[in-house]
């Protein structure tokens, strides 16, 4: 009796058992395709929508028409082996156009308070020139003891000139 008698096949020898090379062959190919088909279908985008008769539908293809629809899968990013350094770098770059910002909002700032001031003091200079300068009506202040006293000429020539460099000082002319 043949050994392949014993075992209870039939026929030929090389048909009988099935070859253990070919069959592990056989898995190895079918295992390949399966990862492949797999990963094809993991980066291919997935589009959900509902159709006219209420039913969920996905499809790997956008809907037709202006159906409204969410992308429920997509391909993953490619990797990027200098991530973590380009978002560092872009971090980086954005705290110091922030910091640049806010410094050049607090010299705006600054620039604005001055120019208030300028214009303030300017405009006290202006009124205080149209004051001196009209000798119709008397410049009265106030002494030590809370008393109204009238400017004589010569102060009222002093505090004339004082208001005529503050104008030429503070308002450019």
């Amino acid at each position: 009796m043949t050994p392949a008698s014993r075992l209870g096949y039939r026929g030929c020898m090389n048909h009988a058992h099935p070859n253990r090379k070919t069959m592990g062959t056989a898995f190895l190919a079918a295992g390949v395709l399966a990862l492949a088909l797999a990963a094809g279908g993991a980066s291919a985008t997935l589009y959900k929508w509902t159709d006219a008769s209420g039913r969920v539908v996905y499809s790997d293809q956008p809907p037709p028409g202006g159906v409204k629809y969410d992308v429920v899968g997509g391909a993953a990013p490619p990797d990027n082996p200098n991530a973590a350094r380009d978002l560092a770098s872009q971090e980086a770059q954005f705290k110091k156009a922030q910091r640049e910002r806010a410094e050049a909002d607090a010299k705006a700032g600054k620039t604005r308070a001055d120019a208030a001031k300028r214009a303030e003091v300017c405009e006290q200079a202006r009124a205080g020139i149209r004051t001196y300068q009209n000798d119709n009506v008397p410049v009265v202040t106030i002494n030590a003891k809370g008393e109204q006293v009238v400017v004589d000429a010569a102060e009222r020539a002093r505090r004339l000139a004082e208001q005529q460099r503050l104008a030429r000082e503070y308002c450019g002319n």
